[in-house]
């Protein structure tokens, strides 16, 4: 026996020595071993390698911790790479591998890394080359970097690349290229040019929304961004609108491209839907739905960790992941797979030592939990075998721990002194070994000894047992009752044996108190080391309840509990629901909150409706108070048609408490209306009109759907009313006409509100008159002169007819414009005169007059045809010196020479200010020349300019600031001259 027991010791430890049957070791030398398996720091990742990449390599990391280190190598779909081939592209840097000039027919695939040490072998995660590069797209018009903007009108897919017009323009008109570029490669390229040329007639004619880019079915990953891209054709240009069937949008989501994409960041399995895209203009709309699915790639719930277990015993490995679609799980053992979802041992043997993985995988990814399983064998050892003695309370219980390290799994007994122990009413043997002894005694007192034993040897250890007095409670906490905001004391005192220290732990409703975190209301003292307070402070309603104080020593513990009663105000009543409803009131219900120790004296309601959406206000009840005994009460004086939600709060001699939950949003029944429109007035408009307005009703008192207005108008001599309705509760005026109407005409006009149930009360009537006829005459122009190169004048004589309003002046170039592209100014009917400003040079004008009012414009006066002056020199004058001449200085200039399509020099113009004023003193001079008075009080700017008929030529500017310290200079130095002298 002895023989065989060796040969499978020294076979067991043979066995270990093969890095692909995992490690069996005993078990003191477990506790010291520092060798362990190899754990993944870095793992190869999915690389998308650019062909024109300025560094022809690509880097597949692979690293992992292991003692002894990690040997490594790599398989290319499943196939070993071989990295001793002669001329290979291959090489290994660690365990990271290199790939040198990579060619796509040889280097695309799906890599893993192996890593091997003596305890077994680890798989990486896969990861995939492919060969490419991101691309953005933009479109060039004509020339380079002339980029297209985007807007409702012009959309770029970032899916195809394509450009979309929904409207051609005349300024689309040119060359376009694709501009494609990517930024992992810092490449750009060009199309060629497309030549566009709009039709003239494609502007003016209208044609419905046309969507031709339309976002396809497609699944989206949790976590990702999502871009759906929704684009139409049309004229006018459609406004793009999205929605989602049957629920909101994503609250993260962006609009962007104006409407044309919809973005949502980070989606996730609430994001999934049917989406929808709308296109309208007046002519028509359009509209596209695809489904978005939202999957996930596998997520570890349960997996495998390192695991010592003991030879023969047994074991289970399981892995549970989650991901949609749901994860299939293999398993590998140094890397080569195993059969199974879950791996059971019955009976572990060194054979089942190793590395495991556990891998997760769906059509989106792979997980990998890695796993080192050690077996373990020999002889029972106690290794941290100190003799310490245990000790027992008096007439309390004792668990004496047996801790042998052993495997297979040892047999325990148990003697004190030299009495052999059994299984007894007070005595007991754990499944662990432990011994547990009942009601202990003085007698109990003695040496115990643990005896463990399996094939491969036995051992015991010995451990003295004391018993020492209970600990027992001296002074136990009194019940409390207070109001919420006050101080209490508990108070608490324990007798113990000398042998052991005390400690006093508090709780509250069995849960221990955070005497740090909770400082805010609670706080501990000890008087001497036996007596202990609990103070209590702020006490609100969450702190009632049964308070235990627990006297306790590492040998027993003790405890007594006491009630704290808080009294405060009421909580909070439940479940509040409307009833009952009529078009004013409705009828609630509510279950009763806490009264928290203090009976409730009433209950208050509040609401808040659809206008004042933040805002809660008190009800008005039938009758006027509830009292605190109802659980019902009926609201009056509310709106109909109106959504409300109530709450109520409660109320006690301590206080009101806080409101229950809202009840469900509904709306009041529907009524007539009560309120007429207000400021009910009018007259004027275009001729042979009335016209009648008001300010709409609020949308509160609609009191139903359907709203609209009764307007009601006749002459002020007629009996007869005229009605009609006008539809739509922001309607604000009606338009009467009548070919056959007299001007100002004196109506009486009224106007009341009507909805679905019926109609409201009018307004009070209001009398208004009719529109006047436009004006009958033309003006006569009296005079009409350009006044320079950019300006004229007209005057005109006034109509003598009094329904004039105003005067309009047109006026525009024959032979370059159109008169319906005339520019024109108004004038108060009051006024004979204006002054046109922005008219171009040496140009005729046409200029006209009419009077107008508020039926329309009079016949226009005869036209009358002007020509502006040639522009001024647009050169300035040179200025040629600037010199002091005693309190002057004298500034002089080279003349400006006109052109011959330039206007004549009359004379100069010079303006002499402070500088950075806006004003100064302006000069006039026909000289070539001019003195201005030396000023020392700051820098002085002279401006020089040219002055023709047609106006004031260019600037030239000079400052006088050198010239007056050139002054200054001269005069100090005169002054140390005198001073020398003298």
């Amino acid at each position: 026996m002895l023989h065989l027991a060796l040969l499978l010791h020294l076979l067991a430890f043979s066995l270990a020595d093969s890095p692909e049957q995992g490690t069996v070791l005993d078990p003191l030398e477990a506790d010291d071993a520092t060798g362990f398996g190899p754990v993944f720091e870095e793992q190869p990742v999915d690389t998308i390698y650019p062909e024109e990449a300025p560094e022809a390599r690509i880097v597949m990391t692979c690293q992992a911790r292991a003692n002894p280190p990690a040997t490594y190598r790599w398989k290319l779909n499943n196939t070993d790479v071989d990295l001793s081939k002669p001329g290979s592209s291959y090489s290994l840097s660690g365990g990271n591998l290199i790939i040198s000039n990579p060619v796509r027919s040889e280097h695309v695939g799906k890599y893993s890394c192996l890593a091997t040490n003596m305890y077994g072998t680890v798989v990486s995660q896969e990861a995939s080359v492919q060969f490419g590069c991101e691309l953005s797209f933009r479109w060039i018009l004509n020339e380079f970097p002339t980029f297209i903007p985007l807007d409702k009108r012009r959309f770029v897919s970032q899916i195809t690349g394509n450009l979309y017009i929904s409207k051609v323009e005349s300024s689309d008109r040119g060359n376009y290229s694709c501009f494609t570029s990517s930024p992992s490669i810092s490449k750009s390229v060009f199309s060629k040019f497309i030549p566009l040329k709009p039709l003239a007639e494609r502007s003016i004619r209208k044609y419905p929304a046309d969507l031709s880019v339309k976002f396809p079915h497609s699944t989206a990953l949790v976590g990702q961004d999502i871009i759906l891209e929704c684009f139409a054709l049309g004229n006018p240009v459609p406004e793009i609108h999205w929605r989602r069937k049957g629920k909101i949008l994503p609250h993260n989501h962006e609009v962007r491209m104006a409407g044309a994409q919809l973005f949502i960041p980070n989606v996730q399995f609430n994001d999934s839907g049917v989406y929808i895209c709308e296109a309208a203009n007046h002519k028509g709309k359009d509209s596209h739905h695809a489904n978005v699915s939202v999957e996930a790639h596998p997520e570890w719930v349960e997996h495998i960790v390192n695991t010592e277990k003991d030879l023969f015993s047994e074991y289970t490995m399981s892995c549970i992941a989650k991901g949609v679609p749901k994860p299939q799980i293999r398993w590998l053992k140094n890397g080569e797979p195993l059969d199974g979802t879950e791996l059971r041992f019955s009976r572990l043997t060194s054979d089942d030592a190793g590395m495991y993985q556990c891998i997760a995988e769906n059509r989106h990814g792979v997980i990998y939990a890695n796993a080192e399983l050690r077996v373990f064998f020999g002889a029972p050892k106690f290794p941290h075998n100190h003799v310490r003695r245990v000790l027992a309370p008096k007439n309390g219980r004792v668990v004496i721990e047996c801790k042998a390290k052993a495997a297979p799994k040892p047999t325990i007994t148990w003697s004190k002194d030299t009495e052999l122990l059994s299984n007894s009413s007070r005595m007991f043997i754990w499944e662990d070994g432990s011994l547990e002894i009942l009601n202990v005694t003085p007698q109990d007192e003695g040496r115990y000894t643990c005896f463990a034993e399996n094939d491969w040897g036995k051992a015991n250890s010995t451990r003295p047992l004391v018993v020492t007095e209970s600990t027992k409670i001296t002074l136990a906490p009194s019940n409390a009752d207070v109001h919420i905001g006050d101080n209490t004391w508990m108070e608490c005192a324990a007798s113990y044996d000398p042998m052991v220290d005390i400690t006093f732990v508090w709780s509250l409703n069995g849960q221990e108190i955070d005497l740090d975190k909770d400082s805010t209301h609670y706080e501990s003292t000890l008087n001497g080391s036996s007596n202990a307070k609990l103070l209590i402070k702020n006490a609100q309603l969450k702190h009632a309840g049964r308070y235990t104080c627990t006297a306790k020593t590492h040998v027993d513990n003790t405890s007594a509990s006491a009630h704290l009663v808080v009294r405060g105000p009421p909580g909070a009543p439940g479940g509040v629901r409307i009833v009952d409803r009529s078009d004013k009131s409705v009828t609630l219900q509510w279950s009763r909150g806490a009264d928290n120790h203090s009976p409730i004296s009433k209950y208050t309601i509040q609401y808040r409706d659809e206008f004042l959406k933040d805002i809660w206000k008190n009800a008005t009840t039938s009758p006027a108070d509830v009292e605190g005994n109802a659980e019902s009460a009926k609201v009056v004086d509310l709106f109909p048609w109106t959504e409300y939600e109530f709450r109520v709060t409660a109320t006690n001699t301590l206080g009101t408490g806080e409101p229950s939950r809202p009840s469900s949003k509904e709306k009041t029944l529907e009524s007539v209306p009560v309120v007429a429109p207000s400021d009910v007035g009018g007259g004027g408009g275009a001729s042979r009109e009335l016209t009648i307005t008001w300010t709409p009703v609020q949308p509160q008192y609609y009191y139903g759907p359907n709203f609209g207005y009764i307007v009601a108008f006749k002459p002020h001599e007629e009996k007869q009313w005229n009605r009609v309705a006008v539809p739509g509760p922001e309607a604000k005026h009606y338009v009467h006409k009548d070919p056959n109407l007299t001007p100002m005409t004196q109506f009486e006009v009224k106007v009341k509100a009507f909805n679905r149930q019926g109609e409201g009360p009018y307004s009070l009537t209001t009398i208004i008159y009719s529109s006047q006829d436009a004006p009958s005459e033309p003006p006569v122009i009296l005079e009409a002169k350009a006044l320079s190169a950019t300006a004229a004048s007209v005057s005109w004589m006034l109509l003598s007819e009094n329904n004039t309003d105003g005067y309009q002046v047109k006026y525009w170039r024959p032979n370059e414009d159109s008169e319906g592209g005339a520019l024109w100014v108004g004038v108060s009917g009051k006024e004979n005169h204006t002054r046109l400003e922005g008219l171009k040079p040496s140009s005729d004008y046409m200029i006209e007059v009419r009077g107008y009012n508020s039926a329309g414009y009079g016949p226009p006066s005869n036209h009358i045809k002007i020509h502006t002056k040639k522009p001024p020199p647009d050169r300035p004058p040179k200025i040629l010196d600037a010199k002091i001449k005693g309190e002057y200085v004298n500034v002089a200039w080279e003349p400006v020479v006109p052109l011959s399509n330039e206007s004549l020099i009359e004379n100069y113009k010079v303006l002499y200010k402070q500088k950075g004023m806006p004003t100064g003193t302006l000069y006039s001079t026909n000289k070539r020349f001019i003195d201005l008075p030396l000023r020392t009080d700051g820098e002085y700017v002279v401006e020089v300019r040219a002055h023709t008929e047609g106006g004031d030529g260019a600037v030239a500017q000079i400052s006088t600031q050198n010239y007056s310290k050139s002054l200054l200079s001269i005069i100090v130095q005169h002054v140390q001259e005198l001073i020398y002298i003298f």
